[in-house]
C-alpha cells in the first residue's frame, strides 16, 4: 500500500463543538440541526461535511472512469450528495443519495459511467454494505 496523502481534523465538543483541520482551512462550529434547520447558519454538521466530501470524491471517480473509457468531455457535470441522518428501532444510521448530472452523455452511457465510478470511488467502497447509497442520473 502506498499512502498518497493524509488529512487531519480535530473536533472539540462533539456535535455541539468546533472542528479545525490541521492546516486551518477548515475552522468552524458544528452543531446538530433540528428538523427546522440550523440554529447557527455559520455552523456545519458531520452529515453536511460527509455530503461535501462524498460528492467531491465521486465526481473525481467519474472523471477517472471517463478518462479510462476515452470520454473526452463531461461538460459542466456535477454531483450532489444528500446524506440523511436517520433513526429507527435499531438506532441511528446514515443513508446517501448521489445525483449526477452528465450533460454530454446519453442515459445508457451515463448510467454505465455512474456505476463504474461507484465501483472505484473510495467513499463508495468505504460505505459499501454499511449504508444504503442511491445513484441517480439527472436529466435536463
Amino acid at each position: 500500500m502506498k499512502t498518497i496523502f493524509e488529512a487531519k481534523a480535530t473536533n472539540e465538543g462533539g456535535r455541539s463543538g468546533h472542528v479545525k483541520s490541521e492546516d486551518g482551512v477548515l475552522d468552524f462550529s458544528v452543531e446538530m440541526p433540528t428538523s427546522k434547520g440550523k440554529a447557527n447558519p455559520e455552523s456545519s454538521n458531520p452529515e453536511e461535511l460527509f455530503a461535501a466530501a462524498y460528492a467531491t470524491c465521486f465526481a473525481g471517480a467519474l472523471q477517472h472512469v471517463a478518462q479510462a473509457e476515452g470520454i473526452q468531455d463531461l461538460g459542466a457535470f456535477h454531483v450532489a450528495a444528500t446524506v440523511s441522518f436517520n433513526k429507527d428501532e435499531d438506532g441511528f444510521f446514515l443513508e446517501a443519495t448521489l445525483d449526477s448530472y452528465l450533460p454530454t452523455l446519453d442515459r445508457q452511457a451515463g448510467e454505465k459511467l455512474i456505476n463504474a465510478a461507484h465501483d472505484i470511488c473510495p467513499y463508495s467502497n468505504a460505505t459499501r454494505d454499511n449504508i444504503t447509497v442511491h445513484l441517480n442520473l439527472l436529466e435536463d
